[in-house]
Order: C-alpha cells, then structure tokens, then sequence
C-alpha cells in the first residue's frame, strides 16, 4: 500500500473537521492537510538502513501549533514504525519529547541510540 490514512478527530480545527494523516511512503511522509489542501503540517523521515528509519522533522504553520496537529503526527510516525518491525533514530527534537511524554513500551522497545 503506497498510501495510507487514518483519521483523528480534534475539534480544534476550523469546521470540526477530523485531523486525517496521511502517509505517503513513496515520499517517506506524513502530513495532515489544514485549511482544505492549501496548508499542511508534516513530518519527514529516512531510511537509513534496511530496517532503521530517521525521524527527522516535523513541521505544522505557525497558524495552526498549538493545537495538537504535531502530536498526531509522531504517533501515526511510531505507530507506523511498531507496525512495520522497524528501529526508529529520532532526529526530530519534537518526537522525543512526544516519547517521554508516552513512554509506551512497543515504542521504547524501538528506538536507536
């Protein structure tokens, strides 16, 4: 499957619109469509071996942080990882914190030093 989405709802958005992630493997992303298709909030990784991603970065619009959009991200990202059987180096200083914050044990077991 190239491409993948799950939605999450969060009535902090415009419209009580559901926050649907999207994974596009193809481009190694996630990201969530804001504001209809115009804006979007991300989150890049890499394969940097055959079963070791990098999360990388994260990134939602000023316009929309605070709201609960990065945290959606990081978790579809680890839940993607736990999923697949793969290691998981955390670039990213965001997801991180996401993992002190949900020291969830699938996660914990999965992550490169």
């Amino acid at each position: 499957m190239a491409h993948s989405a799950a939605a999450v709802s969060l009535g902090a958005l415009e419209q009580g619109c559901p926050i649907r992630v999207e994974h596009d493997r193809r481009r190694r992303q996630f990201t969530v469509r804001l504001n209809g298709c115009h804006d979007r909030a991300v989150l890049l990784y890499e394969y940097v071996g055959k079963r070791i991603v990098d999360l990388q970065h994260t990134e939602v619009p000023d316009a929309y942080r605070g709201r609960g959009i990065a945290k959606h991200l990081a978790k579809a990202a680890l839940d993607f990882v736990v999923e697949e059987d793969l290691k998981a180096h955390l670039t990213c200083w965001y997801i991180q914190k996401y993992v002190k914050e949900n020291p969830l044990p699938q996660y914990l077991e999965r992550l490169q030093p």
